[in-house]
This record gives C-alpha cells, structure tokens and sequence, in this order.
C-alpha cells in the first residue's frame, strides 16, 4: 500500500512541475530585435524542466518575411528558471555560430536576453516583446 502512495505522490509531483513548466512565463512567441538587417519569431516552450527557444520565421528589418537558412534552429537552449522571473542556461547567435552562457528575464510582455563571455563579465543584450 505504501508503494502505491508513494507512486502516486510522486506522479502527482511530477504532474505539478510539468504544469507549472507549460505555464511558465517565458512560453509563447517572441519578437527578437533587429540583429544584422533582420528580425524572427522565436517559440518558446519547455524542454524537461527548462524552457527552450526555436526560430519559427524571419523578417527582413522593413518587416518583409523571408526564408532564413536559420528557421527551425534552436536558439534558447536549456533556460532553467530561477523561480524570480530569471533563467540560466544557453543562446546561440546565427549570425556567427557560437553559444554563449545566456541569461534571460520576463516581465509581462518584455523579455530581455543576454549572451555572456568571461563567466558573465561581458554580456550582449536583446529585449524582445511578445508576438503571441
């Protein structure tokens, strides 16, 4: 009988962290800023307990879509959240192909996403907004 309980605490655990991950507000679409003459849609969603981030489509700076070499790569890597509001985890750059430590913060509509250098002494910054 223990066993059971014990199967079912954990199951319920583990549905718990799962909804609170979907629920997470980092999840959605968001608008990068303009980085090299273009701009994209980021999805957000969760990957295990973290939040992970997939270019969806690409924008000529004007707004004009194109088809990006780059849709469909994973950009946001592994964001674990901190419980605050912020995360840590991994970005990487298309534009010339290295992962950086990353840090992110959401604040409502706002995501502001950083790539560091030097164990986060040197960091380049993003704010996105929400597109869906």
């Amino acid at each position: 009988m223990k066993r059971i309980l014990t199967a079912i605490a954990a199951g319920l655990i583990a549905t718990a962290a799962t909804a609170a991950t979907a629920q997470d507000a980092a999840v959605g679409v968001w608008q990068t800023e303009v980085d090299d003459g273009a701009f994209a849609h980021i999805q957000m969603e969760p990957c295990g307990a973290a939040v992970c981030g997939t270019i969806v489509r690409t924008y000529q700076a004007d707004g004009t879509p194109f088809q990006s070499e780059n849709i469909g790569r994973q950009i946001v890597i592994g964001m674990a959240p901190n419980g605050d509001g912020t995360y840590n985890g991994q970005v990487y750059r298309p534009s010339n192909g290295k992962t950086y430590v990353g840090k992110m913060q959401v604040n409502g509509n706002a995501l502001r996403l950083q790539g560091c250098v030097a164990g986060g002494l040197i960091c380049a910054s993003q704010n996105w907004v929400r597109a869906q």
